[in-house]
C-alpha cells in the first residue's frame, strides 16, 4: 500500500530555513506526480508545490514562489521541499500527497509540523 512519510519539521524563526523529506513506497514513485500541501490552523489543506515524475517540471503557489524549491530523488524515492524565508503565514502541517481527486489528494502523510515564530 502506498506509505508517506514526511520528517524535517520544526520550529524556525522567521526568516529561516527549513527542509521537508517526505520517504515514499509502495507505488512507482519514479511514475508519480508529486505534490506538497499544507493545513494551517483552523484551516483547510492549501497546495504548495508539484513536481512532475522526472522533475522537469514543477509548480508553486504564488506565496510561495521564489522562497520554497521542490525536488525529487527517484534513487532514494524521496521528495523535498526547502523552505527559505519562511514567514509565520508558513505555518502549519505540511504533508507530501498524490493522486490529486475532487476535494483533495487520495494519498497523504502524517504531516509534520512547520512552526514559524520568534
Amino acid at each position: 500500500q502506498v506509505q508517506l512519510v514526511e520528517s524535517g519539521g520544526g520550529l524556525v524563526q522567521p526568516g529561516g530555513s527549513l527542509r521537508l523529506s517526505c520517504a515514499a513506497s509502495g507505488f512507482s514513485f519514479s511514475s508519480s506526480v508529486m505534490t506538497w500541501v499544507r493545513q494551517a490552523p483552523g484551516k483547510g489543506l492549501e497546495w504548495v508545490s508539484d513536481i512532475t515524475n522526472n522533475g522537469g517540471q514543477t509548480y508553486y503557489r504564488d506565496s510561495v514562489k521564489g522562497r520554497f524549491a521542490i525536488s525529487r530523488d527517484n534513487a532514494k524515492n524521496t521528495l523535498y521541499l526547502q523552505m527559505n524565508s519562511l514567514r509565520p503565514e508558513d505555518t502549519a502541517v505540511y504533508y507530501c500527497a498524490k493522486d490529486r481527486k475532487v476535494g483533495g489528494w487520495r494519498h497523504l502523510g502524517q504531516g509534520t509540523q512547520v512552526t514559524v515564530s520568534s
